[in-house]
């Protein structure tokens, strides 16, 4: 008797866990519990602990609410121009409805699914190829509206659609690759032409104006040098006129006869004598005759006395300084009057001193400049024998 009444008591302790278990349902956090009583709906349990009639009521689906993500695998997909592209999604989405999602659709994952399939094959068989692969933006904004709308009475909403992959045929890459290295190609093509053509601009500018410069630097110095000739031949040519003056105020200062010239003469003989063409002389038999008589015979020159005589008159040569320069590099006017004015002074007394007989007297325009007097010349004497 005692072992029938603990089997008893055992098995009402197991009925009564049994019965706490079905009574005391726990429903996890960001989920619902939906209620079956006899087969049909009877409500919808949050989430923590809840009460059922055990054994009466039963909780059939427990549904979750958190946002979920779904990723599909490719799909081939036809495009407008006959080529067919390979196409994978991933959907996010939430349950909002638990009773909806339960009752409304067998299982709604594999009807979003679908649906996104057909929906994608509409929206991009209305396009080629190349906008399907530069409109993802434009595909993922058709696509989740229209899951929105059909997925939105099975309680579900969809936050967001995107396009992971899109990958045309082997032989569309390999024409695709070959067009972009074309473009690639005709780019850096386009570039190299671009700066070879900089390059040449740069260089035939550069050569301009190296050019210029150089033509620049050719006058500046032509000018220059054309100035430097210029102010060297005013100033020869004043060298020249006092270098005329000394010799003629020398000779004038002298007196020179007959006698100092045939000296000139005989020191001018081997200075004759050296030229290279000079290969027979002739000597006089009186040769002692004739270099006693030389210097009355053979120099006896027209105008030059035998023995100095008469006044001597210092003709007044100026000024030996060196004319100043202008501010260009050439002579003042007046000095360069003056400087032609001595010169001719001094060329009327040289021909005046080898022809007196013509008495010509330098023409001046300087009053300043005075050629001086010239002596009369003495009466000619007749040649001695």
């Amino acid at each position: 008797m005692p072992l029938a009444i603990l089997i008893l008591l055992a098995l009402l302790l197991l009925f009564v866990v049994v019965l706490l278990a079905k009574t005391v349902r726990i429903v996890p956090q960001a989920r619902a519990g939906v209620v079956e009583r006899f087969g049909k709906y009877l409500k919808t349990l949050p989430a923590g602990l809840n009460i059922v009639v055990p054994f009466v009521d039963k909780v059939r689906y427990v549904i979750d609410l958190r946002e979920q993500v779904v990723s599909f695998p490719p799909q081939p997909v036809i495009t407008e121009d006959n080529l067919v592209v390979s196409i994978d999604t991933v959907i996010w989405f939430q349950v909002t409805d638990p009773i909806a999602a339960t009752y409304e659709i067998a299982n709604y994952i594999q009807a979003v699914e679908q649906l996104t399939m057909t929906t994608l094959r509409n929206i991009v068989g209305g396009m080629d190829l190349e906008q399907t692969l530069t409109s993802r933006e434009e595909i993922n904004t058709g696509l989740r509206g229209v899951l929105d709308e059909a997925t939105g009475k099975w309680g579900i909403r969809v936050n967001r659609v995107e396009i992971k992959g899109i990958d045309p045929p082997p032989s569309i890459k390999d024409a695709m690759e070959k067009q972009m290295r074309a473009d690639r190609d005709k780019r850096a093509s386009i570039l190299t032409a671009e700066g070879q053509r900089q390059s040449s601009i740069l260089t035939a500018e550069g050569n301009k104006q190296s050019a210029i410069l150089n033509a620049e630097g050719d006058r500046e110095s032509q000018i220059l040098r054309a100035q430097a000739d210029r102010e060297s031949s005013i100033l020869r040519a004043q060298g020249e006129g006092q270098a005329i003056q000394t010799v003629f105020q020398a000779i004038h200062d002298g007196n020179p006869d007959q006698s100092l010239l045939a000296y000139q003469y005989l020191q001018m003989m081997p200075k004759i004598a050296e030229g290279g063409a000079n290969k027979l002389w002739i000597v006089p038999s009186e040769i002692g005759k004739a270099l006693e008589g030389l210097g009355s015979t053979m120099t006896d020159l027209a105008g030059i006395p035998q023995h100095s005589s008469g006044s001597k008159t210092r003709v007044d040569m100026g000024s030996t300084e060196r004319a100043a320069l202008g501010g260009s590099g050439a002579l003042a006017d007046s000095e360069l009057k003056k400087a032609n004015a001595a010169v001719e002074a001094a060329i009327a007394e040289a021909a005046q001193a080898a022809n007196p007989r013509a008495a010509v007297r330098p023409e001046t325009t300087d009053p300043s400049i005075d050629p001086g007097e010239v002596p009369p010349a003495p009466p000619e004497e007749p040649p001695t024998s």
